[in-house]
């Protein structure tokens, strides 16, 4: 399909540009934190975007006077649009032709301040801190040159559609500077785009809540896009801890002109839970893996713990039941989880992982490669939940689980990084979709796949690690989780030390028992 070619080229064809582009950014950083200058370019990005938006809309009612007279400079006629209204002052071009004063930077403010008060959605969004007195000047002045380049020349798309590509890589170069803080807010694009094209969103509610800075709802819409369908016939719905990252989520969804609703504001989704009575038809989410200070303690009877309740000291199961909760009838769910999730026993989480598959929730297992992620070298996998494992659409599974090992997929685009390519992302979706989808032929592969039978998983103790089932030669990870793990050797490493301590103070005990002192 045309769309499909489109897509590669954008995903593929002009990478150097954007690369090109970080390299020329980054040099004006000069000693900024990334954490910082995170905002400070991204917020610049955007601000290009919404006025490009702006000025598509008013050049075209210009060259319509007949139709238009007038309305050029009407606030109601950019919404009727879905266009941000940009008040003189901070439209791109009068911030470019003042980008070498010293006041640059009051000026950015200001026009970040009229954007968000003739745009009530955006109050509280934009950055607002140029004219800090730490904030180079003369650097600011270029980013503004810098960033007036891009979508200049480009004849195969419109400027904004490359301002959408540019902010979507800004985001990962920033997530791998940053590290571990990073991945709060950054998906790596290949995890968004399997999930995606595993559970195929093509219409209705979609939901995430841990959006981030709202990766899975911009590769949703571009899949509804690419195979033919209309961003209208999806509707998104998020949530976000973080008050930074939700900014992000909200300015990277504009940027895409995704309509979502991400709540009045950030919030806690396990203890403020913005979207209450949604039933969501897809569930797509990356949650922060094993966190241990998430409040439980005062959720003890909490109405989403249907299948258990989850441990204090660890949320992952706690993500999972919040999932299975919003999710609706016919609803599937694909999120991210740490391997300890697949057969940890812990306070609960092996009953809990008992139950899930005695109703027949689970349905696919997928074991990633290491080094995915920027945050973590946890290994994880790609769990999927579904309600219509025993709809007449599909195959009936209901005492199956597919089991896909895709470890050994992937290729390193860094020393630290690996990312799945297309070919990757094909070879598994494919063996989903076979499995799933009535009359096509589908073939357990050793050391890839398997279906196997709810008995059979039962008898492995309801573990849901894919390389017991698939048959692989590569090394099994412990069963041991992450947690559990690194308890027992800070509990070694705690009691060697005492041991330690105790062995010092006898020896300058008889030390000193015979005449030498040792400080």
């Amino acid at each position: 399909m045309p769309k499909k070619s489109k897509a590669k080229r954008e995903n593929n064809g002009n990478l150097g540009f954007e690369v090109t582009l970080w390299s020329a950014a980054d040099k004006m950083r000069n000693n900024m934190d990334p954490g910082e200058y995170k905002h400070v370019l991204l917020g610049l990005i955007f601000l290009k975007y919404i006025s490009d938006s702006f000025e598509e809309a008013h050049t075209f009612a210009l060259n319509d006077p007949d139709r238009y007279d007038g309305m050029e400079e009407e606030p109601d006629y950019f919404k009727s649009l879905n266009v941000f209204w940009v008040p003189k002052e901070a439209r791109w071009e009068f911030l470019k032709s003042n980008a070498k004063k010293p006041e640059i930077g009051k000026l950015v403010d200001d026009a970040m301040i009229a954007i968000e008060k003739d745009n009530p959605t955006l109050k509280g969004v934009l950055p607002k801190n140029y004219a800090r007195p730490d904030l180079d000047k003369v650097r600011l002045g270029e980013l503004i040159d810098l960033i007036s380049t891009i979508g200049m020349g480009d004849k195969e798309s419109r400027g904004k559609d490359i301002l959408g590509r540019v902010y979507e890589y800004f985001l990962g170069r920033f997530a791998s500077a940053e590290g571990k803080g990073g991945g709060e807010f950054f998906t790596p694009r290949c995890v968004v785009r399997l999930l995606v094209e595993m559970i195929e969103p093509y219409k209705g509610r979609i939901y995430d809540p841990c959006c981030g800075s709202g990766g899975m709802f911009v590769q949703s819409e571009s899949f509804v896009e690419a195979h033919g369908g209309s961003v209208h016939d999806v509707s998104v719905f998020g949530q976000e801890l973080n008050p930074t990252t939700w900014r992000l989520a909200k300015m990277n969804l504009a940027i895409r002109g995704i309509e979502a609703n991400l709540g009045s504001q950030w919030g806690d989704t396990f203890h403020n839970d913005l979207h209450k009575d949604l039933k969501a038809d897809f569930i797509l989410a990356n949650p922060p893996f094993n966190i241990s200070d998430w409040g439980g303690e005062r959720l003890r009877d909490d109405v989403r713990w249907k299948y258990g309740v989850p441990p204090v000291g660890n949320a992952n199961y706690a993500w999972i039941e919040h999932m299975v909760h919003h999710l609706a009838p016919t609803g599937i769910a694909g999120f991210v989880m740490a391997n300890g999730s697949l057969s940890s026993n812990t306070s609960g989480e092996g009953e809990i992982r008992k139950r899930l598959i005695e109703v027949g929730l689970v349905d696919c297992i997928v074991a990633l490669p290491p080094q995915l992620f920027y945050t973590t070298q946890i290994p994880a996998a790609l769990w999927f939940v579904s309600r219509d494992r025993h709809d007449h659409k599909f195959r009936d599974r209901h005492d199956e689980i597919l089991f896909i090992d895709a470890r050994k997929m992937g290729t390193m685009i860094s020393r630290k990084n690996l990312e799945l390519m297309e070919e990757d992302i094909k070879k598994i979706t494919d063996v989903y979709h076979a499995w799933r989808t009535k009359n096509i032929k589908y073939e357990n592969v050793k050391g890839i796949c398997k279906a196997a039978k709810i008995a059979e998983v039962e008898k492995n103790g309801f573990v849901l690690t894919p390389g017991r089932y698939v048959g692989t030669d590569v090394v099994e990870e412990s069963n041991e989780i992450f947690e559990e793990k690194m308890n027992r050797i800070t509990k070694d490493l705690s009691d060697q030390f005492m041991l330690s301590k105790e062995l010092e103070e006898r020896i300058k005990k008889n030390m000193k028992s015979i005449g030498y002192e040792v400080k």
